[in-house]
Order: C-alpha cells, then sequence, then structure tokens
C-alpha cells in the first residue's frame, strides 16, 4: 500500500487538491508532497484570478469553470453543440443502390472509397484516444477542456459515421479495418502519428521543464497542422468529389459535416498552440522551429503517397500530381497560422470549392439525403 506521501507525489498534476477547512485547495499544476500534518496548516481558499490562468502548467484550481481567461474556447465549445449530427441522420440508400450495382462505379472510384474508409476508421480513434489520455491531462484551462470534451465526443461520432458507411455498403470489415495495418500508405501515416501520441499518454509525461513543455506543444502541433490540417484533406477531396457527381451522395454529405468538425478542432488547436506560445515564448527556439517544419515537409509527403495510392490513375477530374499542389498550399497554410514561414512559396489552391465545403451549414441539405429515424432529446423513450 502507498504511504500518504508517495500517493500525493504519484498523482498527476490535474489531480492536486486536498481537503482544507475551506473545501478543496488547489495544489496547482506541479507535483506537491505533504504529510497529514501539512493539511491543518494548508493555505485559506483564494478566488480564482484570471491572470492567474494558464494553458498549462497553470496554478489555479481546474475544476472551476469560470472567471472566463480563454474565451475563444467557450465560443468555440458553444458553436460546435451548436453543429451536432448524427450518422444516421443521412439517408444511404442511394449509395448502397450505386455500390451495388456493377457498372455504378468505376474500380478506381471504388478504390478511393474503400482507401478512405480504410484510413478514417482508425483515425479519429486515434484522435480520440490521443485527446482523452493525453491532451486533457495537461491542459490547465479549464474552457479549453470543455472544448476537448466536445472534441472527444465529435471524434467519437466521425468513427461511428465511418462504420456507418460500411456497414451500409456491406464491406468487408476485416478488409476496411485493418487497412491501417495491412495497406503501407496507410500505415506509414498511422506510424509517423503513433509516437507522438505515446509521449502525451505516457503516465509518467509531466509538463514543467522547458524540454517537456517543448514535447507537449510539437505533439499539440503534429495532431492540430499534420494530423487534422493535412492528413485527412486528400481523403475528403476525393469523397466529396464524388458527391459533386451525383455519386455516393449519403457518404459524401456525411464528410461535409466531418470535414466541418474537424476544420474547427484544427483552428481550435492553433489557438490553443499559439496561446502556449504567447505564454510560454522561451519554447519557440529558432531550433524547434526548424524540427516543426520538418515534421510538416514529412507529413506532406505522406499523405502525397496516400495520394498515389489511392488514385493510380486519374479520375473524378482529378489526379495525384493536383494533390501535391493541394498539400504544399495548406502547408503553407498551416505555417502560416503558427507562425513558420511558407515552405512552398507559390503554391495555390487547385480546389477553391473546398473552402464552400467547410462552410456547410447544418440546415442546409445539399444532396436532398436527409431522414430523421433516431430518437433524440424528450422524444426518448426508457420503457
Amino acid at each position: 500500500m502507498l504511504s500518504f506521501e508517495d500517493d500525493i507525489a504519484s498523482r498527476p498534476a490535474w489531480d492536486m487538491q486536498v481537503p482544507g477547512a475551506a473545501g478543496l485547495i488547489p495544489r496547482g499544476g506541479g507535483i506537491a508532497k505533504a504529510a497529514p500534518a501539512a493539511l491543518e496548516d494548508a493555505p485559506a481558499y483564494r478566488r480564482i484570478r484570471v491572470e492567474d490562468k494558464r494553458i498549462i502548467n497553470g496554478q489555479t484550481d481546474v475544476n472551476q469553470l469560470v472567471p472566463f481567461k480563454y474565451k475563444w474556447a467557450w465560443e468555440k465549445y458553444l458553436a460546435a453543440c451548436a453543429n451536432h449530427w448524427m450518422p444516421q441522420e443521412i439517408n444511404m440508400n442511394r449509395d448502397i443502390a450505386l455500390w451495388k450495382d456493377p457498372e455504378g462505379l468505376s474500380p478506381d472510384e471504388r478504390l478511393i472509397v474503400k482507401r478512405n474508409l480504410g484510413f478514417f476508421v482508425t483515425a479519429d480513434s486515434l484522435a480520440a484516444n490521443n485527446i482523452v489520455l493525453g491532451t486533457y491531462r495537461h491542459i490547465t484551462a479549464p474552457e479549453c477542456r470543455q472544448y476537448l470534451l466536445r472534441q472527444a465526443f465529435e471524434e467519437a461520432i466521425h468513427t461511428h459515421a465511418y462504420q456507418y458507411i460500411v456497414e451500409s455498403l456491406g464491406l468487408d470489415e476485416g478488409e476496411i479495418f485493418n487497412a491501417y495495418h495491412e495497406i503501407p500508405c496507410i500505415r506509414d501515416k498511422d506510424e509517423f502519428l503513433i509516437p507522438f501520441i505515446d509521449t502525451l499518454t505516457n503516465p509518467a509525461f509531466r509538463t514543467g521543464t522547458p524540454e517537456a513543455d517543448q514535447q507537449l506543444l510539437k505533439s499539440l502541433i503534429v495532431f492540430a497542422c499534420i494530423m487534422e490540417g493535412l492528413f485527412f484533406y486528400v481523403g475528403f477531396v476525393q469523397i466529396l468529389a464524388l458527391g459533386r457527381q451525383n455519386k455516393m451522395t449519403g457518404a459524401a454529405e456525411q464528410y461535409q459535416y466531418i470535414l466541418r468538425d474537424e476544420s474547427m478542432h484544427c483552428n481550435f488547436g492553433i489557438d490553443l498552440i499559439n496561446q502556449i506560445k504567447l505564454e510560454n515564448p522561451h519554447l519557440w527556439t529558432p531550433e524547434f522551429r526548424r524540427e516543426i517544419a520538418g515534421l510538416i515537409r514529412r507529413g506532406v509527403e505522406l499523405e502525397y503517397r496516400y495520394a498515389e495510392d489511392t488514385m493510380p490513375r486519374g479520375v473524378l477530374g482529378l489526379n495525384a500530381a493536383m494533390f501535391k499542389e493541394y498539400l504544399r498550399f495548406i502547408a503553407n497554410r498551416r505555417c502560416q497560422q503558427i507562425g513558420l514561414d511558407p515552405l512552398y512559396p507559390g503554391a495555390i489552391n487547385p480546389f477553391p470549392w473546398m473552402s464552400e465545403m467547410i462552410d456547410l451549414k447544418k440546415e442546409r441539405n445539399f444532396f436532398e439525403t436527409r431522414v430523421i429515424e433516431y430518437q433524440v432529446g424528450g422524444t426518448l423513450s426508457w420503457d
């Protein structure tokens, strides 16, 4: 059995509170040691001051949401809640008929669908695990945590949506769900991400030193700017291009909602990154910036290989070379958003119509496939 001192020393930073005469006394963002006698001498409770809050290594009570310091995080949380959707809202009948029709889709179009699902069915699970088991416990601003909770739920909805498409089309679940082990271009992307997940989810990992804080910042950049901000975009363009040609319209509508969610995830992550930089300018060293630029270049290479594998020939008016330009354009945008110089000067966007997809409004029914068949709110039956 752990002694009291060992138990206190082993707790994560976000759990460091002890009972006192005035209720819970926050111990701050670091590891504190205490003896039973110390409880009697615990400092008197003091109300939280906005200026004391920090994104990481904060010393204020993480359980107290207000007073707000990071109102942008709370506003993003409210916006995400307003954009709620569920996969069952979308009618897949036309997709099912098209998929079953031997002449409905070309072999190249079918490859795109299966490769997309092969990557995405596990990608959002990786993202959710990274949030729940890693990022969340290192963020000490409760309004930012509130958004992360919503984001984790949305990742679960996305995984559900991909499973719903797989099930609706009657695809081989073993083939699709094992693609991240068996398809090299998918496996390479996931293996690039896993070390950064392992860093944050390691129970022994603690922030509070420049080295550890840089590791956290690096992982946040990888997930916001490379995973959600780059690795998803070839697949989004491909499926939405099918929808624009009136093919796989149910799947395309789901991807539209997912794209909107992921755009918000990416923007929130970038705001989080920039706020950490603002509060900890010593982390943003020239060497660190060069390392991040190298990671983004590697991300572009991996996603372009994925584009080549999924599109060995031109299809849907698209080809792999177009994606090379698109990925360079997106990479420049991500660099600009976090304060790095563009990596690919002069790159342009060959798919300007994607901007319209990101601006999707929930009440609009782009492909006229929407159905409401599930129970929500007061309509639930508890019999």
